[in-house]
């Protein structure tokens, strides 16, 4: 299996895992926020990364934590643009931008990003399609529920994992019929937008489930340091523990998704996640040459 990203260039997904990490170029995000808000700081930080072994390098300029307020196309542009473009001339690893709208697809992607990752599997903007297509670009289409403003306010969906399944589906049928090729396609069922606690838990045990209604399509999946991780690991007294301590329960979950068919994890820890998905890799390949061997 690989991920069409270009007009001649492939990521495999078979050999292993790829680490997808994160860098936020915004004042609000839930974990980093204005940590690396400065086009130099966020470029020492993607350098870090690269230098722990990411794969790509995901650059978002709006925050999409619950609650959080939307910026205009245009200010979301000022954000990311110089960092993509001083990135992209100083190194071949990939870049992701992280976006809605297509209006800042398209500036991102002319920068020199070559995948696209809108967490409302066009549900917001469904012309991001269409410049993905314009620029052979690569696409990752994420599941989630209502907006960053009335996520959390939703009812519980029944069954999440059908949810998941029939609005991928929605999205990928959308994304074809603009263009988009299959296998320039990955999907990510959304950790966190829109699900409750259990639900979390629940599509990372049974994500199996989404490889096999999607079995030509990659999995993506995005863990890294969310609140359930932090009700997960709460103090005596039931106090979730503060992102910046779940870094263990991060890599739980990393090798969770992986051992069930994840085929990229993005993360703010990338080299934990690096150590942790060598190691799940090797596991995995070994269960698999004694199958054959079997």
């Amino acid at each position: 299996m690989h991920w069409q990203i270009g007009a001649d260039r492939k990521l495999p997904l078979d050999e292993r895992t790829l680490v997808m990490g994160v860098l936020n170029v915004t004042p609000d995000s839930f974990s980093d926020g204005n940590q690396f808000l400065s086009p130099d700081a966020a470029l020492m930080h993607a350098r870090a990364m690269i230098a722990d072994g990411a794969a790509i390098i995901d650059v978002g300029g709006e925050s999409t934590r619950p609650g959080a307020a939307l910026i205009s196309p245009e200010e979301e542009i000022e954000r990311v643009t110089p960092v993509i473009e001083a990135l992209a001339k100083e190194t071949e690893v990939p870049i992701s931008i992280d976006t809605t709208k297509s209006m800042v697809a398209r500036a991102a992607l002319a920068a020199g990003a070559t995948i696209v990752n809108d967490i409302s599997a066009l549900r917001f903007d469904y012309h991001i399609a269409d410049e993905v297509v314009k620029a052979n670009a690569g696409l990752i289409l994420m599941h989630s529920r209502g907006t960053p403003a009335t996520m959390q306010r939703l009812p519980p969906a029944a069954d999440i994992i059908a949810d998941i399944i029939h609005s991928l589906r929605a999205s990928i049928a959308m994304a074809e019929r603009r263009g988009v090729q299959r296998d320039s396609i990955v999907i990510d069922p959304g950790i966190g937008f829109g699900k409750t606690y259990a639900q979390n838990l629940e599509i990372i045990a049974k994500l199996d489930q989404l490889q096999s209604a999607f079995p030509d399509v990659p999995i993506m999946i995005g863990t890294s340091r969310k609140a359930f991780i932090g009700q997960l690991l709460a103090d005596a007294d039931g106090n979730p523990a503060p992102s910046d301590r779940r870094l263990h329960g991060t890599m739980a979950t990393v090798a969770a998704a992986i051992l069930n068919g994840a085929r990229i994890v993005r993360v703010h820890d990338v080299s934990a996640a690096v150590q942790t998905a060598k190691v799940v890799d090797a596991i995995k390949s070994a269960g698999a040459h004694a199958l054959m061997a079997f």
